[in-house]
């Protein structure tokens, strides 16, 4: 029944980022506006994370079956990929270096506040 109640959170918020982005037209995937609604809501302890842990971590564990579709699809558009991988190749590079740095910054940032915290 637990993990039946947790599925039935994360589905809640997935379910309501998709409402949300289909009323606001909101050009952000409704995906990515639900793990948005998600840490907010865990942010704000609206939902603790013993709430959604044993889903979640079951989420990860499986994580690189979610990537089987993405795979099979840049199979199927190779020729396309081919004619323009130059363009993918610094798209790529450029965004990978991006996201590192967005995510090394984002982790000093909460470093920092844990530590004044714990002062």
């Amino acid at each position: 029944m637990k993990i039946l109640k947790e599925l039935a959170i994360i589905v809640g918020i997935l379910f309501t980022a998709h409402i949300t982005q289909y009323i606001t037209k909101i050009p952000i995937p409704a995906t990515v506006l639900g793990m948005i609604i998600l840490l907010i809501c865990l942010l704000t302890g609206i939902v603790k994370l013993e709430q959604i842990e044993s889903v979640s971590q079951f989420f990860l564990d499986h994580l690189t079956f979610l990537f089987i579709p993405g795979g099979v699809g840049l199979i199927a558009s190779l020729d396309l990929i081919k004619e323009q991988w130059l363009p993918i190749l610094a798209v790529i590079i450029l965004t990978t270096a991006l996201v590192m740095a967005a995510t090394g910054l984002t982790v000093q940032m909460l470093k920092g506040r844990r530590k004044e915290g714990i002062k």
